[in-house]
């Protein structure tokens, strides 16, 4: 079903790699990540529990990005690029490799000089996000994390937690005024929970944290809405157009910020200053860029993961409304069994020759981290199949990666995530799913595993 062609040739052979030498080992079959497929993120378990079986390291075919029927057909001829890429997708090898600093983030770490001086100048609108914190790697690495990273320590995440409690029942008050201005009333109240809730809750959260002013949300929340995982050239081409835009007005108030600094983020950035370095332009538009985008998605699919999984696991749901001290299993145990990245997007590249679990990287080859399938590894958790709210170490999960590009917002997802999970039980213990669970379609950008919508009653 999703497995490769068998091969019988071998990987490098007794390699030398500063670390101990490799020993040869035969190619092993491999497993097809496949984007394309609709159904993939539904049967990514079994996809996952596949390559497990076959080593912590294997083959992969990776489609990385949703095509309309057409399209996936071409891509499943072989008459459209893929990248093969090394998988790693046993807990105890992801883990390591995460922390492992002979894997690159940089995906210009394979190129010579010479190479990356023939590159093409990179597109205005894609600048902010090649440049990205999480496409760097140390020296770089480390002193643009320095400057922001006081911002979300687990002290600074805990002082909101009024402030998110507000915007959470500000929300479900919308969302109750709305469904009684249609006339319902409960416990058949209609809401899509991803548009009314789980989207608009850190969205609200990381603009008052930037500093974006209220006039302005509505224009720049279109930037959170973008399919960039659509293929559709028409898409593509209004998405460049809103990611300039949002460049350009960026750029527009940092300015204001310079003039009349206030004590949000933004501001706070353009005046960091540590060891005597700083923030150059490049560097605050790719930071706030990061910020604004990672800073809501994992969450929006944090919300939406968790509520499904507690709806199709009527036992936890009932536990969690016995006890709501709960909620921070809720949170953990949802990251462990569906987190939000489901593997890392952006590969790592090797700098060296290196072997992992025995089988040989050779310098240059692709590395992906699977987080999702780690998370399901038998060898860490007992029963991993099985969503479990009281799990014993469900936080050992690396849902947020690990090592220094750990996620920079997990406290405040972690935190926004508990208040999400209390406040809606608490406020609609009736709360359900409107169409058939089997209905529900899972979506994402290439290694995000989150609803699109989610029709429920309450």
């Amino acid at each position: 079903m999703t497995t490769l062609s068998k091969e019988t040739s071998a990987l490098h052979a007794s390699k030398e790699n500063g670390r101990g030498a490799t020993k040869e080992v035969p190619v092993l079959e491999g497993v097809v990540l496949d984007r394309s497929d609709p159904a993939f993120l539904a049967r990514s378990p079994e996809i996952y529990a596949e390559a497990r079986a076959k080593g912590p390291v294997v083959r992969a075919r990776h489609y990385p990005f949703p095509r309309d029927e057409e399209e996936r057909k071409s891509v499943v001829a072989g008459n459209r690029p893929t990248g093969d890429v090394l998988f790693v997708n046993h807990y105890e090898e992801a883990a390591a490799a995460l922390l492992d600093d002979r894997l690159a983030s940089d995906p210009y770490a394979r190129m010579t000089p010479e190479q990356r001086a023939n590159m093409p100048p990179v597109p205005e609108e894609l600048r902010p996000i090649v440049y990205s914190l999480l496409m760097l790697d140390p020296p770089d690495h480390t002193r643009l994390r320095k400057l922001v990273q006081p911002g979300f320590n687990a002290r600074a995440m805990e002082a909101l937690r009024p402030r998110i409690q507000r915007i959470t029942d500000e929300l479900l008050d919308k969302a109750e005024r709305e469904a009684a201005a249609r006339g319902e009333s409960a416990p058949l109240r209609q809401m899509d929970l991803v548009k009314a809730f789980a989207y608009p809750l850190p969205v609200t959260v990381i603009s008052d944290m930037l500093g974006i002013p209220e006039e302005d949300r509505e224009t720049v929340a279109r930037l959170g809405e973008l399919r960039i995982e659509n293929r559709d050239p028409v898409v593509m081409q209004e998405t460049r157009k809103h990611l300039v835009e949002f460049s350009r007005y960026l750029v527009e108030l940092f300015e204001r910020k310079r003039r009349a600094p206030g004590d949000d983020m933004i501001s706070q950035m353009i005046q960091a200053q540590e060891d005597g370095d700083k923030l150059n332009e490049k560097e605050l538009l790719s930071m706030v860029f990061l910020l604004y985008l990672a800073g809501h998605v994992t969450t929006v699919n944090l919300i939406g993961n968790g509520v499904v999984a507690l709806l199709t696991h009527p036992e936890q749901l009932a536990r969690f409304k016995a006890d709501p001290t709960l909620a921070k299993g809720v949170v953990e145990e949802t990251l462990r069994y569906w987190g939000p990245v489901d593997y890392l997007g952006a590969t790592r590249t090797a700098k060296e020759d290196m072997e992992i679990a025995g089988v040989s990287i050779p310098k240059g080859a692709q590395v992906m981290i699977g987080l999702g399938s780690a998370n399901r590894d038998p060898a860490q958790f007992d029963h991993p199949e099985a969503y479990d709210i009281s799990r014993e170490g469900a936080h050992r999960h690396i849902a947020f990666g690990k090592g220094i590009h750990l996620c920079l917002g997990a406290p405040l997802a972690r935190i926004e995530g508990q208040i999400a999970f209390e406040t809606l039980f608490r406020r609609f213990p009736d709360l359900r799913l409107a169409v058939p669970a089997e209905t529900l379609r899972w979506g994402g950008a290439a290694g995000l595993r989150g609803f699109r919508e989610l029709p429920v009653l309450f």
